[in-house]
């Protein structure tokens, strides 16, 4: 086959979430605006961002939990793992983050490049990368 796609960019991600507005409010803390949901038959709600970044909540998560399969247990089992959003000042976004009650749980990790990165859990336990460039 010789026919190489030739992708635009990321449409967006879809996160798995139990109760809209509590992943609604930490989405619009780091800078989502709520654009329509829920809507369609799984359902989702769909948020995006200034830069152009888009998630879709997706709103069938059978029940509350602050255990990630994919990240909290000793079976790995294959999946995405987290997202990952670049900002303008990593240390400030750590103390927003903390601010309103969500804790840092790795980082700031610097990454050959000279990348800063943190880690949060959103109210699902689904893992955010927030990465700071380097100069």
């Amino acid at each position: 086959m010789s026919y190489k796609p030739k992708l635009a960019g990321i449409a967006h991600a879809g996160i798995r979430v139990y109760d809209l507005a509590r992943s609604r409010h930490f989405y619009e803390l780091i800078g989502f605006d709520f654009v329509v949901g829920p809507i369609g038959p799984e359902p989702v709600a769909i948020m995006s961002h200034p830069s152009g970044a888009c998630i879709n909540l997706v709103l069938n998560a059978d029940a509350e939990s602050k255990t990630n399969v994919l990240m909290d247990i000793p079976v790995k089992h294959p999946g995405y793992t987290h997202i990952a959003l670049y900002v303008d000042d990593v240390e400030q976004m750590a103390a927003l983050l903390e601010g309103a009650g969500y804790p840092i749980t790795e980082g700031p990790v610097t990454f050959p490049d000279g990348t800063v990165a943190i880690f949060v859990r959103d109210p699902d336990g689904n893992v955010v990368e927030f990465d700071q460039s380097s100069p």
